[in-house]
């Protein structure tokens, strides 16, 4: 009856019949109409905000079992004891395990559906947190509850044993679990999209929108340029760098991790530092971000520029809408643009000519004796100096590009299945020898010495890459929007940060990963990377 009203008032109205001297009963049914019409659109409304918020809650509870994981993975990689793990790995285990129940519930699919079916009458933000969690709520729902449960358990072990794998260097060690978690990769790659290659699966986990077809060609393109740079660079005379591995006091590298916050603008108030044996950063909120660093007293640069890096990490969580905190939305978009914000604070502006003179006389206050006959370009050719290494972090931007296509390499080959895990130790040491021309002493400086498989993350690597070419095109549109160095040499990076915020940080995950880098980069173009990459080191070298 309803549409039979509804239709006849749509008629009427289009041909301009509405006649006040109409029949009193047709008054009364036109009143009942449009009372009627009121109340379902009313009880339409009521149902849409009821589901809003259940929508609201989902996300907070979301949140609140993210921040006891991201609790108990903090304590275990910075402050908890040595041999810990156990409880640790179970409190993870059912914590994940009952998220994981509650979020793959059919009332969550229902909740989803719901909200779907009125994308029209949401705004962005809410169309958009839907979007992505029916997206995470089909993925998820389709891994077993006791699989995601012993996954969670297994890393969280893994990350502790290899630890002591590292320090011992001990790969047999470490080998059981990197196998269990090579396995689950596979399997957890079908349940992500079974239409695609595993690894590919797992690739667009990091990254939405790559895959090996993608990257594939973009190493091809970097190692084309890079590898006869890099030839030519090893040709020059290289920079002095030997006052780098002096003595520095641990407990003055820290004050001096605190003046670089400082100058970075991370504030205090928000943002932790703790230390841990692989540098970090763990995101809580915009108002609460950590990151971790490590200290060698005979390596200055290697944490001063974990720092700076994972500080980078810090600035694109801090600078999230608020609007978007503690739902679907906040945090990075993707890997490769957190890796972008990252890197491009630790080698754009980091290694810079500038930024090295804004910061060295302060740095002569933390270590008169060390930098005592040591100049502001001294250091800046040092931190710069291009030469193949066997330490990933602490590679020089010429040549770190390589250290990644190993592991992409690698996990490409764990993940079809035509490498085996025991195998990792002897490709890993041929590809280093094949790609950047060093022999790889032991596991502990080879294969051993990231966290991120531990951590259950293969498809993470090609990320970092693929970020130092974002940073490097961001930079180039940020020199065309505003003066960039004049600021950094006199020690000011908020025009910098104004900037990145402006174009990446503060939409947070409410657009996708591609619409984010045509806001800040255009059109993605690699060759801009390894351009930037021949000015910067001609200009080093003297090319």
């Amino acid at each position: 009856m309803a549409l039979f009203w509804d239709c006849l008032m749509a008629l009427l109205a289009a041909f301009g019949l509405v006649c006040i001297a109409w029949p009193p009963i047709l008054w009364e049914k036109i009143e009942y109409y449009h009372r009627a019409k009121h109340k379902r659109n009313e009880g339409k409304t009521m149902e849409l905000n009821e589901a809003l918020n259940k929508l609201d809650a989902l996300q907070k509870k979301s949140y609140a079992y993210g921040a006891g994981l991201s609790a108990l993975y903090l304590d275990g990689d910075t402050v908890a004891p040595s041999d810990t793990e156990e409880g640790r790995s179970l409190a993870v285990s059912v914590l994940a395990g009952e998220w994981h129940e509650r979020f793959t519930s059919p009332e969550t699919g229902e909740l989803l559906d719901f909200l779907a079916a009125h994308k029209e009458e949401l705004d962005q933000v809410r169309r958009r947190q839907v979007e992505e969690l029916k997206r995470d709520y089909d993925k998820d729902r389709r891994i077993p509850a006791e699989e995601y449960m012993e996954f969670q358990r297994l890393t969280s072990e893994a990350n502790a044993v290899w630890k002591r794998a590292k320090a011992g260097n001990d790969f047999a060690l470490f080998l059981p679990y990197l196998e269990k978690i090579v396995a689950f990769n596979r399997k957890f790659a079908g349940y992500y999209d079974p239409d695609k290659a595993p690894y590919d699966a797992l690739l667009d986990e990091y990254e939405r929108g790559t895959s090996m077809a993608f990257y594939d060609p973009f190493f091809a393109a970097l190692r084309e340029r890079i590898v006869p740079l890099i030839r030519a660079v090893g040709e020059k005379e290289q920079p002095d760098d030997s006052f780098l591995r002096r003595r520095y006091p641990v407990e003055a590298q820290r004050k001096f991790s605190d003046y670089l916050m400082e100058v970075m603008g991370l504030d205090r108030r928000h943002v932790g530092i703790g230390e841990t044996e692989h540098p970090f950063t763990d995101s809580f909120n915009n108002k609460d971000v950590r990151i971790t660093t490590h200290y060698y007293e005979n390596d200055v640069a290697s944490s001063m520029y974990s720092v700076i890096h994972e500080g980078g990490h810090a600035k694109y969580d801090l600078g999230v809408a608020d609007e978007l905190q503690y739902t679907r939305l906040a945090g990075g978009v993707s890997m490769g643009l957190h890796e972008s914000q990252s890197r491009f604070y630790e080698n754009l502006i980091g290694r810079s000519l500038p930024f090295i003179r804004a910061i060295f006389p302060r740095m002569r206050e933390f270590f008169p004796e060390q930098l005592a006959d040591v100049t502001p370009e001294m250091f800046w050719r040092a931190v710069n100096k291009a030469q193949p290494s066997l330490i990933r972090t602490e590679a020089d931007e010429l040549t770190y590009p390589l250290h990644v296509m190993v592991r992409y390499e690698i996990e490409k080959r764990l993940i079809d299945g035509t490498l085996e895990a025991k195998d990792v130790p002897e490709t890993w040491n041929r590809l280093y020898k094949e790609y950047l021309g060093v022999d790889v002493p032991d596991d502990t400086h080879g294969c051993l010495q990231d966290s991120h498989w531990a951590g259950g993350s293969l498809g993470y690597f090609p990320t970092y890459a693929l970020g130092s070419a974002y940073g490097a095109q961001m930079l180039k549109n940020m020199e065309h929007d505003i003066d960039v160095w004049g600021p950094v040499g006199r020690g000011d990076l908020s025009q910098v940060t104004a900037w990145l915020k402006e174009k990446v940080h503060r939409f947070g995950g409410l657009l996708e990963p591609a619409d984010v880098v045509k806001n800040a980069c255009g059109t993605f173009d690699p060759t801009i990377y390894t351009d930037y990459l021949t000015r910067k080191y001609s200009e080093l070298y003297h090319l």
